[in-house]
C-alpha cells in the first residue's frame, strides 16, 4: 500500500514548532532566570511539553508522561532528548518563572502580528476606525482553591469557597489574539487595570461598563484617546444638549446627549464632558445607553464600535472551549500561570495555521483536526486544504478500468 498523498518527513507538532526559534527561547528563559540548576529539562523542553499537552487536552501528569512515552520515537523531530517525568514537570512548573513564557508570547505576537492581523476576509468593506479599535475585558478561571488566588462573592453555605484567576486582556480588533496580558485574583475589580498611559493617540477602545472611572475617562480624552462603554444606570450627569430622532412610524430611533460628569474628591474636582448614545435594542427589546467621549463620528458607528466588544467575548469562549482550563498540572500560582500563558501560546501558533491555509476552517475543527493528527507525518497545509485527499486518490484507483496490454502495444 502506498504511503499518503500528505506524507512529510516530520510529524505534524514539528511543523507548529516551527513557528518559534529554539534558541530564543533558551535566550529568554536564562534572561529571566529559568535555567538556574538545570540539567536536561530547560525552557524548550517545557515550553514542548506544555504545549503539547494543552493541545491534546490533556487533564494530568500521568496523561502527559504517558503519551510521551508511546511517542517517544517521534520526540528526536521536537528537539528532545528525554522524556519528562511527572515530577520533572511539576518541580518546573513551580520553579521556572512565569515570566518566561510571558516573554515567548510577546515575542511570537510581535514577530507574527502582521500575519494574524492580515487574514481579513473582506479587508475592502472594513469601516476606517477598524485599525485603531482595541478592546479590553477580563475572564474569570475558576480555581479549586481560593488561598492561591481570592475569588469573588460569598462564601458558599456547604463546602470552600473557590478562587479565581482573572485575566485581563486587550486585543485588536483586526487580529483576535491578545496583545496584551494582565493576571489578578478575581477578587480585583477591572477599573484597575485601565491604564491610559498604555494607549496612544487617535486609538479606539471598547469596553465593558466596570471600567468606568471618570478620572481614567478624563485623562483618555486629553490624551487623544476615544473609548465607547456602556452607561450605568447609577450614574449621576448634567445635561446638556439632548436630540431624539425618529424612524418613520414616529418611534425613536436614536437619542444623542452631550453631558457632564462631576466628582468631587480630597484633592480635586474632577470634570468630564461626555456623549451619550441610547438606542433601541430589537433582539432584546430593551434602550441600550452608550458612553463615549467622542463628539465627531455618527452614532452608527459608535453603535458598531461597541458592538465589536464581543470579539474579546469570542475569543474567551474560544480559550475555555478548546483548551483544558478547568484542570490545572500544578498547584502554585506560578504552575497555573504557566498554563494559562501556555493555553495563550498554543491559541496564537492554531491562528497561524488558520490564516496560512486557504480553506476556511472554524478554530474548533481546526483544534480537534490538530489534536488527532499531532503525531502523525503529515504536511498540515495539504492535509487542512485537501483532507479528503487520499481517498479521492483510492477511489480513482479502483474504478480505473484494467490495463489489458497486448503484444502489439
Amino acid at each position: 500500500m502506498s504511503k499518503s498523498t500528505h506524507f512529510i518527513g516530520q510529524p505534524l507538532l514539528g511543523q507548529i514548532l516551527s513557528f518559534i526559534d529554539h534558541a530564543e527561547v533558551l535566550r529568554i528563559s536564562k534572561e529571566h532566570g529559568g535555567e538556574h540548576y538545570v540539567k536536561h529539562f530547560d525552557g524548550w523542553h517545557h515550553l514542548v511539553t506544555m504545549l503539547y499537552a494543552i493541545i491534546m487536552r490533556f487533564d494530568s501528569l500521568r496523561e502527559i508522561q504517558a503519551s510521551m512515552a508511546v511517542e517517544s520515537r517521534k520526540l528526536s523531530h521536537l528537539g528532545l532528548i528525554k522524556i519528562p517525568r511527572r515530577s520533572t514537570l511539576s518541580d518546573a512548573n513551580i520553579r521556572r518563572p512565569e515570566e518566561v513564557f510571558g516573554a515567548i508570547y510577546t515575542t511570537l505576537y510581535h514577530k507574527y502580528k502582521g500575519v494574524l492581523s492580515s487574514d481579513s476576509r473582506n479587508r475592502g468593506s472594513d469601516p476606517n476606525w477598524l485599525k485603531n479599535l482595541k478592546i479590553m475585558d477580563s475572564t474569570t478561571i475558576s480555581l479549586f482553591s481560593n488561598i492561591i488566588f481570592k475569588g469573588v462573592g460569598r462564601n458558599p453555605i456547604k463546602g470552600k469557597k473557590k478562587g479565581g484567576l482573572k485575566v485581563h486582556a486587550i486585543i485588536n480588533a483586526n487580529e483576535g489574539v491578545p496583545c496584551d496580558v494582565q493576571y489578578t485574583s478575581a477578587a480585583t475589580h477591572d477599573h484597575f487595570l485601565l491604564c491610559p498611559s498604555k494607549l496612544n493617540r487617535d486609538d479606539i477602545i471598547a469596553l465593558d461598563r466596570a471600567y468606568i472611572d471618570y478620572a481614567k475617562f478624563e485623562e483618555m480624552t486629553q490624551r487623544g484617546t476615544v473609548y465607547v462603554t456602556k452607561m450605568k444606570k447609577s450614574l449621576v450627569f448634567k445635561v446638556l444638549d439632548n436630540v431624539i430622532y425618529q424612524d418613520r412610524s414616529g418611534k425613536m430611533a436614536l437619542r444623542v446627549q452631550r453631558v457632564v460628569f462631576t466628582k468631587k474628591t480630597k484633592e480635586v474636582i474632577i470634570t468630564h464632558h461626555a456623549r451619550i448614545i441610547t438606542y433601541p435594542d430589537i433582539q432584546k427589546k430593551k434602550l441600550i445607553s452608550l458612553l463615549t467621549n467622542d463628539f465627531e463620528m455618527t452614532p452608527e458607528d459608535i453603535i458598531d464600535i461597541y458592538r465589536k466588544r464581543w470579539i474579546i467575548e469570542s475569543l474567551f469562549k474560544q480559550l475555555k472551549q478548546n483548551f483544558p482550563l478547568r484542570y490545572f498540572y500544578g498547584e502554585s500560582a506560578n504552575a497555573i500561570k504557566i498554563q494559562v500563558w501556555c493555553t495563550l501560546i498554543a491559541n496564537l501558533l492554531l491562528m497561524l495555521i488558520k490564516c496560512s491555509v486557504r480553506r476556511s476552517w472554524s478554530f474548533s475543527g481546526l483544534a480537534t483536526m490538530i489534536r488527532i493528527l499531532m503525531m502523525y507525518y503529515v504536511n498540515y497545509k495539504s492535509i487542512l486544504e485537501y483532507p479528503e485527499k487520499d481517498w479521492d486518490v483510492r477511489i480513482e484507483e479502483l474504478i480505473r478500468p484494467p490495463d489489458h496490454r497486448t503484444l502489439f502495444n
